[in-house]
Order: structure tokens, then C-alpha cells, then sequence
């Protein structure tokens, strides 16, 4: 489980372009709060803060309690705007969740023992097709990662949604398709001799 994160804010007073350069000027970052069938709420937030935030690799699939007003109301990050030139965040898009409310993120996956893999001790290559899984879960469940035991897997291997074992209280968001998250491919140098051979074995 990822860390709850504290983000401080200020209500908007203003809108339009020209207030949010002002307020960008002083290193704030516009931002707007929304869903929970309540009215948008614009806001304003520190910029040094919300770069530390997403720097902890884990700011997309986290808990944001933004803190305005006096209340605390408790949100999941679904966009930042980047400056195309300087990089810097120019805007977010908070959404408001409750515990019991489901939500959809994106998880990164790790693959654990590789060196209990056959396929890959023989110099096989793990092929990553799905960096980060779209999982189902409550607010309060959200996993850091997804691990993947790849043990006892051989060269040709092919590791589909279904064969992974979830957290309890999460699920893969499009279980129904299935999709290939990663295949354990044979070296180059096999593959060049393999081809090599079918070639012989043809002209005979």
C-alpha cells in the first residue's frame, strides 16, 4: 500500500488564463477537485510540493488528502499538465473517492526470482509487454506494485492476466481479454542457430 500523501491548498478566487499565470508566477499550480457528486472545487497548490509528490514514483496510484479550507478531503491524482518546454506542472485534476468508492489506477508490475527461471538462467530475455496493470480496487487498497513469480518458467513462456495472483481486494481491470504481460524469448544467438539449422534442413 502506498503512503497517504498531504497536499495543502487554497481555493481559487479567481479564473481564466490571466489568473492562473499570476498564481503560477508565484509558484503556486492551478488545480480543480471534482466527481463525489459535488460541485468542481478550484484550487491552488505549492508547486515545490507537488514536484516532491510526484517524485515518489507512486503519486498516480496514491491516496492525495487535500487539505483546503479547514477540511480534508480525500482524492486520487487523475492528471497533470506539464509546461511542453519547461517541464513544470502547470495544472491537476483531482478526484474526490470515498472508502467504499471503487476506483481504477494503473499499477507498475515487478517480476520476482528470475534466477528460479530456466528460460532465463539459459539466457533467455524477459519480454515486458505491460509495464503497469489497470486494476480494479477501494481507495484504501490500491497495491504499491504487482509482483509476478516468474519461477520454473521456461524459454517460449508466456505470462497472461489471468495467471496473476492479485492482492486481496483488487482485480485486473479488462480480465475478460487476457492480455500477454510478458513472454520469455529466446536469446539471439539460439534463435540465429535455430534459424540456421531449418535452412540446412530445407535444402535437404
Amino acid at each position: 500500500m502506498s503512503d497517504t500523501l498531504h497536499l495543502p491548498a487554497e481555493t481559487r478566487e479567481r479564473a481564466g488564463k490571466g489568473a492562473s499565470r499570476d498564481l503560477r508566477r508565484n509558484g503556486r499550480v492551478p488545480a480543480v477537485v471534482y466527481g463525489g457528486n459535488e460541485e468542481p472545487l478550484a484550487i491552488h497548490v505549492e508547486e515545490k510540493l507537488l514536484v516532491k509528490q510526484l517524485g515518489t514514483g507512486h503519486f498516480f496510484n496514491s491516496i492525495v488528502e487535500v487539505e483546503v479550507g479547514g477540511k480534508t478531503v480525500r482524492t486520487l491524482p487523475k492528471d497533470v499538465a506539464f509546461h511542453p518546454v519547461t517541464d513544470r506542472p502547470i495544472h491537476a485534476d483531482f478526484l474526490r473517492v470515498s472508502k467504499d468508492h471503487k476506483v481504477h489506477v494503473n499499477v507498475p508490475v515487478h517480476f520476482a526470482n528470475e534466477d528460479a527461471s530456466p528460460g532465463l538462467k539459459r539466457g533467455g530475455v524477459l519480454n515486458i509487454v505491460l509495464h503497469d496493470l489497470d486494476v480494479v480496487c477501494s481507495p484504501d487498497n490500491i497495491p504499491d506494485e504487482v509482483v509476478i513469480d516468474v519461477t520454473g518458467l521456461e524459454v517460449g513462456a508466456s505470462i497472461h492476466i489471468h495467471d496473476i495472483k492479485l492482492p486481496a481486494g483488487v482485480t485486473a481491470a479488462h480480465a475478460d481479454r487476457d492480455d500477454t504481460v510478458a513472454t520469455i524469448v529466446a536469446p539471439s544467438g539460439l534463435r540465429s542457430e535455430e534459424g540456421d539449422n531449418s535452412k540446412t534442413e530445407a535444402g535437404e
